[in-house]
């Protein structure tokens, strides 16, 4: 794609949030999940163990942001869910990478290979 054909998508929020913060919000877009559940999906992605003093500080900014948000399930666990700001910062960043990623129709032809193998 030439510069002249380059389209110009802005990443939004998400172009202020760390890999980390990203992923939590990928994470969580999927289902709202307690701390714990966070901590070992984030711990599978990144085959190493996630120390929570890493994890709940990233958390309550993504809540001070509100791009999530955070519930009481009992008095000792906390339930996070993606509000609809968090979900369009998910969208955003995907769709700021889509626009980098797609230059042509055999790249595009991949990205819909990945999202029909998603459904």
């Amino acid at each position: 794609m030439s510069e002249a054909q380059t389209t110009t998508v802005e990443p939004g929020v998400a172009k202020d949030l760390t890999a980390f913060q990203q992923n939590v919000l990928t994470i969580l877009a999927e289902d709202a999940r307690y701390g714990l559940a966070i901590k070992r999906e984030l711990e599978t992605y990144y085959d190493s163990e996630v120390n929570h003093g890493r994890l709940y500080p990233n958390l309550d900014d993504l809540v001070e942001m509100g791009l999530v948000e955070k519930s009481e399930l009992d008095k000792r666990t906390n339930e996070y869910g993606l509000t609809e700001e968090g979900l369009d910062a998910v969208l955003d960043q995907l769709s700021w990478t889509f626009s980098k990623v797609i230059t042509d129709d055999e790249r595009a032809e991949r990205i819909r290979g990945l999202v029909d193998d998603a459904n």
